[in-house]
C-alpha cells in the first residue's frame, strides 16, 4: 500500500512539474511574471517600510497615465474609422458587464460602487496590450489599442460617476486622462509630426506609470484581511463571464474581422484593471476589497487566458 501512494504521490509530482514547465515557456508567463513580481516587490517594501500610498496614486493618475494615453496614440498612428465596429462592440461589452455585475451585487448584497467598476473595466492596458502582441504579432496591436481607449474613456466617466457620485461635466472634460484623449486623438486623426524633444518626456512619464500601479498596489495588499478574498473570488469568477457573454453575441451580429474578433474575444476576459484600484484609493470606497478583487482576479486569470488563447490558436 505505501508503495502505491508513493507511485501516486510520484506521478501527481511529475504532472505538476509538467506543468509549471509548460507555464514557464509559455509566451502569457512571460507577460503576467513581470506583473506579480513588481507586486510582490512592492509588498515586501511595504513591509520594510511602511508608506503613505495616497499622493503616489493621485499623481500617477493626473500625470502619468495621460502621459501614457497620449503616448500610445501619437506613436500608433492608425485610421480609427475602420474600427467603428470594434469600438462599439468594446462600449458595449463593458456596459452589458455592468448590467451583469448590477445583478450580481444586488444578488450578493454588495456595494454596487465597490463590485460594479471592477467588473466592467479590465486590464485591457498593462496586461492586454502586450499579450495581444505576444499571441498574435505586432497587427493586432492597433485593435487592441482600440479596445483599450473605449473602455478607458468610459471608465474615466461612467466609471468615476460610479466610484465617486455626481461629477459635472466640466469636472469630466478636464480630467487629465480625457484631456490627454482628446489630445492624442487630435494629434492622431490630423497627422501632426510633434517634436521628438518633446515626445521623449512624455514617453518617459508614461512608463513610469504601469509599474508604479503595481508596485503601489502591492503596498495595498498589505491591508488585505481573510474577508477581502471573499469577494476577490467573486470577482475571478463574474468579470469573465459577465465579458464574454456579451462578446460571443456581438461577434454574430456586428461586422468584426477575424483580428478584430480575436481582440474582442480576448479583451472580454481579461481581469479587473488595477486603475480599479487606484479610483477606489482616491474616492475612499473600500480600497482595500477593490485589491482583492483586482489581485484574485489578476492572479486567477492565467487558466482563463490560457483557455482562451489555446482556442483562438486552434479556431484560427
Amino acid at each position: 500500500m505505501k508503495l502505491i501512494q508513493i507511485g501516486v504521490a510520484s506521478v501527481i509530482l511529475c504532472a505538476l512539474l509538467s506543468v509549471i514547465r509548460y507555464l514557464a515557456m509559455s509566451q502569457v508567463f512571460a507577460v503576467l511574471f513581470p506583473v506579480f513580481s513588481i507586486i510582490l516587490i512592492g509588498y515586501l517594501y511595504g513591509r520594510w517600510r511602511p508608506s503613505d500610498i495616497g499622493t503616489v496614486n493621485r499623481m500617477n493618475i493626473d500625470v502619468f497615465v495621460p502621459a501614457l494615453v497620449i503616448d500610445s496614440l501619437v506613436a500608433n498612428d492608425f485610421d480609427l474609422m475602420s474600427y467603428k465596429w470594434l469600438v462599439l462592440a468594446g462600449l458595449l461589452v463593458v456596459l452589458l458587464s455592468g448590467v451583469f455585475a448590477v445583478m450580481f451585487a444586488d444578488t450578493m448584497k454588495i456595494d454596487r460602487a465597490v463590485f460594479v467598476p471592477s467588473m466592467m473595466f479590465n486590464n485591457c492596458g498593462n496586461m492586454g496590450l502586450p499579450i495581444a502582441v505576444l499571441a498574435f504579432g505586432p497587427n493586432a496591436l492597433p485593435a487592441a489599442l482600440v479596445l483599450f481607449l473605449a473602455s478607458n474613456t468610459l471608465h474615466f466617466t461612467l466609471g468615476t460617476r460610479i466610484v465617486g457620485g455626481k461629477i459635472s461635466w466640466i469636472q469630466l472634460l478636464t480630467m487629465p486622462i480625457n484631456m490627454a484623449t482628446i489630445i492624442g486623438l487630435t494629434l492622431s486623426f490630423t497627422h501632426v509630426t510633434v517634436p521628438e524633444s518633446v515626445m521623449l518626456p512624455i514617453h518617459m512619464l508614461g512608463q513610469i506609470c504601469i509599474p508604479l500601479m503595481l508596485f503601489t498596489l502591492g503596498i495595498r495588499m498589505l491591508s488585505v484581511d481573510l474577508s477581502a478574498w471573499r469577494i476577490g473570488m467573486y470577482a475571478a469568477i463574474v468579470r469573465p463571464l459577465a465579458g464574454l457573454i456579451p462578446a460571443i453575441a456581438l461577434i454574430w451580429v456586428l461586422p468584426l474581422d477575424l483580428v478584430q474578433q480575436q481582440q474582442l474575444l480576448l479583451f472580454s476576459i481579461l481581469p479587473p484593471a488595477v486603475l480599479n484600484y487606484m479610483i477606489a484609493e482616491r474616492y475612499n470606497k473600500e480600497p482595500v476589497n477593490v485589491a482583492s478583487m483586482v489581485v484574485v482576479g489578476n492572479a486567477s486569470s492565467i487558466i482563463t487566458l490560457f483557455a482562451m488563447l489555446y482556442y483562438l490558436n486552434n479556431a484560427a
